[in-house]
């Protein structure tokens, strides 16, 4: 059976039907969307060391190396952005210890240091304090920051205790500053690296290894908000736990063999002989656990219920889980707990707390003797000048007491009154040389 074709069939142009683009149909949508942009921003010249390590291992972030000094720039990876500041200042050359100036330098490059942070959603400042640029810019760097409206994390190192007070001194100072203006901030004491290195070891190794559990630890945590899982965290879960400002934040990545046992892996996850506080108290929770197909639900219960006894009772807790297809006999967890309870400079030295009571209290207490004592006895004088006299008649006094008259002897008074005068007018009218005898 043969069909015949419509006599009048509908012919459709090409401008009538609805042309679609390859592109509205493709996967490329999905990376349209907006990720969640990390930069990580090494300030002063151990920043720019630490950044250096960091790049060659953490992908999905952009880096920055800051410095006013141009050769310790020439010195960080090529990968990194060099923002050098301060040029018309320190013309291309350092602060030394001098962080004064590195605050105001900043405070003049302000413009300069907004274009380098403005479109990021997570900024992280890294600088080891104690110098000028790092103790002196950060503040500016995170405050910055902030104004843009960056989630901003900062992690610093403290100056081993042989580099002197005055260094010391500068870090307290700047970790002052600081806090007003991050979410969350994580300190590192150089003197901690004893406890896992001998002190014979070469200073550089040393710092490497610092650099090294800096670089697992936020390879940890950008994993942690690019990497989809089971129980997915999303960048609106670091806001939750990142609310509020100059919080102790304790960040630690572990990844062990899971033969070693779950025992094992949360000792190393709740302790971290670098840092000088624990998780103990926090008020924020994250936490994500990686493992291979065989992670039971009995490993992350565990590992969960250690970290719940472990913090504050009202804390917010957000935690994922994930497959790692690479590592399938291996547990990785990147815990990060914020508003953690401790005293990172527990009192000031006792030279400065006499030097500031000398000062405070013994001129007051001067004063008040020199201007006490005059005033009273100036009120004593007062007092006695004002004292009123007693109108009352001492006993000594005789006191004439005055009787009263009737009218007859009132008139004899005046009759005898009258006689004696009569009788004197008599002897003035006799002559002078009789008046004398009679007188």
């Amino acid at each position: 059976m043969v069909r015949k074709k419509p006599k009048n069939p509908i012919k459709f142009k090409k401008k009538d039907i609805p042309q679609f683009k390859k592109e509205e149909f493709s996967e490329s949508e999905s990376e349209k969307i907006k990720k969640t942009k990390i930069r990580v921003i090494g300030i002063g010249g151990g920043g720019g060391n630490i950044v250096s390590e960091l790049i060659s291992r953490v992908e999905k972030a952009t880096f920055a190396a800051v410095n006013t000094d141009r050769q310790d720039l020439k010195e960080v990876s090529q990968k990194a952005i060099k923002f050098q500041f301060g040029e018309n200042f320190t013309h291309g050359l350092g602060t030394g210890m001098d962080f004064e100036l590195a605050e105001q330098v900043a405070i003049g490059e302000k413009e300069k240091i907004k274009n380098l942070l403005k479109g990021q959603d997570l900024v992280i400042l890294i600088a080891t304090l104690g110098g000028g640029v790092g103790s002196g810019a950060s503040p500016i760097f995170a405050k910055i920051s902030k104004s843009l409206g960056n989630l901003t994390y900062g992690i610093f190192t403290l100056p081993f205790k042989f580099e002197g007070e005055r260094k010391i001194e500068i870090a307290r100072e700047s970790l002052e500053r600081l806090k007003f203006y991050l979410n969350g901030m994580s300190i590192i004491p150089n003197d901690f690296i004893f406890k896992i290195i001998d002190r014979d070891t070469p200073l550089t190794k040393g710092f490497s290894i610092i650099n090294k559990n800096l670089a697992d630890n936020i390879e940890g945590l950008i994993e942690t908000i690019y990497q989809p899982g089971l129980i997915n965290i999303d960048f609106a879960d670091f806001k939750t736990i990142f609310n509020g400002k100059g919080k102790l934040t304790y960040l630690k990545t572990i990844e062990i063999e899971k033969e070693k046992g779950i025992e094992e892996i949360i000792k190393k996850l709740n302790f971290d002989p670098l840092y000088p506080y624990t998780i103990k108290g926090a008020k924020g929770v994250l936490f994500n656990i990686s493992g291979g197909k065989d992670l039971s639900l009995s490993d992350v219960s565990k590992i969960s219920k250690n970290i719940f006894e472990s913090v504050n009772k009202e804390a917010k807790i957000i935690f994922g889980v994930s497959q790692n297809q690479k590592e399938t006999n291996k547990i990785k967890i990147c815990l990060l707990a914020n508003g953690c309870q401790a005293k990172i400079f527990p009192s000031k030295p006792k030279k400065t707390r006499t030097k500031e009571k000398k000062y405070s209290k013994s001129p007051k207490i001067e004063k008040k003797k020199k201007t006490s004592e005059p005033k009273k006895n100036i009120k004593k004088e007062i007092k006695n000048t004002q004292k009123p006299v007693n109108p009352l008649p001492l006993p000594e006094e005789k006191v004439e007491i005055k009787v009263r008259r009737n009218a007859l002897e009132i008139k004899e008074e005046v009759k005898e009154a009258e006689k004696e005068i009569i009788e004197k007018e008599k002897i003035w009218e006799t002559p002078a040389f009789l008046r004398k005898k009679k007188i």
